[in-house]
């Protein structure tokens, strides 16, 4: 069993994966870092905030952060957040994204995250303990992203007006009117921008959205005050969005600030 500790103490241990569990407080940072290994972050509980040289990922609870091997990457906890970590190997997986993502986690993977944790690091290979390992990378293999990471551009002009729309987000935002702030046409800024981001404007500009979004909620604060700060017409329009993106309402985020071993007795 691994809780409430460091991966540095683990992470040269001769196994493909090490799987290790903490829980964090409302607040908590972890400063700018990497890791040899790849890893991947599940919150059972709680809000996740990434920061990388490319950008921001906001990882809601019930899903999962995959971070290849040597990316530096700062984290913050918003709510109480309960945390599991599967360090992978860099070889150990053939086929796994070069990037950041916000990803799905099954039920089948969930699970075996949740055994993982309880599992010594220098499991026998040939048990129980080294099929469930083997099993999760064959499920870890599988993974599929979510449109939550939010890339920021390098041009310099068009990075800031991107942090200032981070401070001060609106649902109404047009092609139009940033084309014009920045003195292009429609046809270059929407070209610059997917060039940029990798994003469609519409695309980055409800991922932003969302990000603004989530602490509020995790906070407390109303749905209908969010969907009216950020331009949505009412706060149905707010909750569509929302759904499509996480697959549950907005309202279900106080829901999911459970500690873990509620969420693992079935106490929902």
């Amino acid at each position: 069993m691994v809780r409430n500790s460091r991966i540095d103490a683990f992470i040269d241990v001769e196994r493909p994966i090490v799987a290790l569990g903490n829980e964090y407080e409302d607040g908590h940072r972890v400063e700018p870092h990497q890791h040899r290994r790849a890893q991947l972050l599940y919150g059972f509980s709680g809000v996740v905030l990434a920061t990388t040289p490319d950008g921001t990922l906001v990882m809601p609870p019930e899903r999962g952060m995959w971070i290849p091997p040597g990316v530096v990457h700062s984290v913050r906890m918003l709510g109480s957040v309960s945390m599991r970590s599967v360090y992978i190997e860099p070889h150990a997986i053939e086929t796994m994204p070069d990037h950041c993502q916000v990803v799905e986690i099954s039920p089948l993977l969930r699970a075996l995250i949740a055994e993982a944790v309880d599992i010594p690091v220098e499991y026998d290979r040939n048990d129980r303990s080294g099929a469930l390992m083997t099993l999760l990378l064959h499920e870890l293999a599988r993974l599929k992203p979510l449109p939550l990471s939010l890339p920021l551009p390098r041009n310099p002009v068009l990075a800031q007006k991107c942090q200032d729309f981070l401070l001060h987000p609106s649902a109404h935002d047009t092609i139009g009117s940033w084309a014009s702030r920045l003195s292009m046409s429609r046809r270059a800024f929407t070209r610059m921008f997917r060039l940029e981001t990798g994003l469609s404007f519409v695309e980055w500009r409800q991922q932003a959205c969302l990000h603004a979004a989530l602490p509020r909620l995790v906070a407390g604060t109303a749905v209908t005050t969010i969907a009216l700060d950020l331009g949505y017409r009412n706060p149905a329009a707010f909750t569509s969005m929302f759904k499509r993106a996480f697959g549950y309402a907005p309202r279900e985020i106080a829901r999911q600030q459970l500690p873990f071993d509620s969420l693992r007795d079935g106490r929902r």
